[in-house]
């Protein structure tokens, strides 16, 4: 059987009482995290933790030789995958699920919390009220990815609010710095007037949650990493009351 365990947010002790225990029953553990922040997770702190030896996979262990790796182990062993977050965020986790399928393994997954859900709940916003979300990539080639910023375009067109998840190490500054730029190169100002929210280290005993306009979140200081961004939509007077007390945001004029 090939286990999927999710880790939560932070640290070793957000894992679940469920997937401590396929943990330490299995009979070998990977660990990855390319897909998600590793905040203060290290193999080390894992092992500690955990009373178990883990073994770090790369990105090609699961993309390109997985079949003669991890799931040639998981035809004969109980072999658990831990990843941060949520097990099944990352579709690169689904691939490898199906994957299994197809080569007879059964397969299983314990979750865990994920930035996805817990973004709203740290700041006050309402998580049905999100609209599709995105990824903040560094330039590729020298190219900034425009995706991001149409995402946000799009769902404010709707009123829905935006999470935007940052690339591994990125902060809310850098991130800020090439949707501006996207911005800049449309002669648009759909982010000038937008609420933001940046929250960094959710999680952990002391989570940086800040709402303000992108000029002055520019120059938070928000610590280290992991950062995500949330640009909001429409307000529902719970969620300015909630911004106000909870991200110190700004006065928020009526109709933002």
């Amino acid at each position: 059987m090939l286990t999927f365990v999710g880790l939560g947010l932070y640290d070793p002790k957000d894992i679940t009482l469920k997937g401590l225990e396929a943990v330490r029953t299995a009979d070998v553990v990977y660990a990855e995290f390319y897909t998600s922040p590793t905040g203060a997770r290290t193999i080390a702190n894992l092992e500690a933790t955990y009373g178990r030896r883990i073994l770090p996979l790369e990105r090609e262990d699961l993309e390109e030789r997985a079949e003669d790796g991890i799931l040639r182990q998981a035809k004969s062993k109980n072999v658990v995958l831990l990843s941060g977050g949520d097990a099944m965020i990352a579709t690169t986790h689904v691939d490898l699920r199906l994957r299994a399928m197809d080569m007879g393994i059964k397969t299983r997954i314990v979750h865990a919390s994920s930035i996805s859900t817990a973004a709203a709940g740290l700041c006050g916003l309402q998580s049905y009220k999100f609209g599709k979300s995105a990824t903040v990539s560094p330039p590729y080639g020298g190219v900034i990815s425009s995706v991001p910023y149409d995402t946000v375009r799009d769902n404010r067109a709707r009123g829905l609010h935006t999470l935007l998840y940052l690339d591994i190490g990125m902060r809310i500054a850098y991130a800020l710095e090439l949707l501006e730029s996207v911005e800049r190169e449309r002669g648009e100002e759909v982010l000038k007037h937008s609420l933001m929210v940046g929250i960094a280290r959710a999680g952990s005993d002391s989570p940086v949650v800040k709402a303000d306009y992108m000029a002055e979140l520019k120059r938070y200081d928000f610590g280290d990493p992991p950062h995500v961004l949330i640009v909001t939509g429409e307000l529902h007077f719970m969620e300015r009351d909630a911004l106000r007390k909870i991200a110190k945001a700004p006065v928020i004029p009526a109709g933002r």
